[in-house]
């Protein structure tokens, strides 16, 4: 940490400032975590945390405010490197604090932002309650009609589909199809991922969860085919999810065959989003285990699983 902070301090002297230098650091660390996993950024970004917190005791005005205003953010994405890891109480921990800090910033689209990821960390822990009333909850502090609500109203379709709640996930998940066309000039920063492969990943989520497998793992391979180069490791999410999905519909062979493909996503990026998908797929292709496909996976999830361990102890 020691480095980063004189790094940060000594911005001036490659004509940048500590804020400027801030704003670069979590953008390479937002690459870095889209092509290799959470792993490789989750101890810089606590440390960087540290370092915006040693310089705001000297920061005064606007660069104040600014690097409050980072670290925020750095909270934000830290709780999301925890959430792809598989550990939603320190998700949950850090969304908590982006959220206090975000008030301070007195940012209404940034702290809008931190309540509806915390609707969607609800949601990808089906937590029955809070999901519904979150997303709601993030939509009346949004802008009418803009990309933040948008993004929120897609967490609440997840929502009622958890709930069982069919046609309010429907209703939800067409208002944001609509919506698409009318939000790309909203200058917001926050959401601009929102587009039509993540609306569709949403509403394949929800098929699967109200038990609609095939429509699940129809929309899944569409949102895949739409999905821009450069998310690996979401790619590999939405791929076993698939494959879930096709085991649910009972093509065990095309379950297995998508399954290793998000199976080598998980080794290269240590996803736990993609590990907890996989562990599920593999329950559900017991029946099927003595078919050869099925049997070459299950086998390797369990040596990855092994070697994972390994590596952590």
């Amino acid at each position: 940490m020691p480095d980063l902070a004189r790094t940060a301090r000594a911005a001036a002297a490659y004509g940048s400032t500590p804020v400027e230098h801030l704003r670069r650091a979590r953008r390479h660390l937002i690459d870095g975590d889209n092509l290799l996993g959470p792993r490789h950024s989750l101890r810089t970004t606590r440390d960087y945390i540290d370092v915006i917190k040693q310089l705001r005791l000297d920061a005064k005005g606007s660069d104040r405010r600014d690097l409050m205003e980072l670290q925020t953010m750095y909270a934000e994405f830290l709780s999301w490197l925890h959430q792809d890891l598989g550990n939603p109480d320190a998700a949950s921990s850090w969304l908590d604090r982006a959220l206090q800090w975000s008030f301070t910033v007195g940012d209404d689209d940034l702290t809008t932002y931190v309540m509806a990821r915390k609707a969607q960390l609800a949601g990808d822990t089906h937590d029955l309650v809070d999901v519904v009333d979150l997303a709601e909850a993030a939509q009346r502090k949004a802008r009418p009609r803009s990309r933040l609500a948008a993004v929120a109203r897609t967490y609440e379709a997840y929502g009622h589909a958890l709930r069982g709640d069919a046609d309010d996930s429907e209703r939800a998940i067409d208002s944001v199809r609509n919506a698409l066309d009318g939000i790309g000039s909203d200058p917001t920063p926050w959401g601009v991922w929102l587009n039509a492969s993540y609306v569709e990943v949403h509403r394949a989520q929800g098929l699967e969860a109200l038990g609609k497998h095939d429509q699940a793992a129809e929309g899944f391979a569409d949102a895949i085919r739409l999905m821009p180069d450069g998310y690996h490791r979401d790619r590999g999410v939405y791929m076993a999810r698939q494959a879930v999905s096709l085991a649910g519909a009972r093509d065990p062979e095309r379950a297995a065959t998508v399954g290793m493909h998000a199976l080598t996503v998980a080794a290269d990026t240590g996803s736990g989003r993609i590990t907890n998908e996989l562990a599920r797929l593999d329950t559900a292709l017991i029946p099927w285990q003595r078919e050869p496909a099925v049997s070459e996976f299950r086998a390797a999830f369990d040596s990855t699983l092994a070697h994972e361990t390994e590596t952590e102890v």
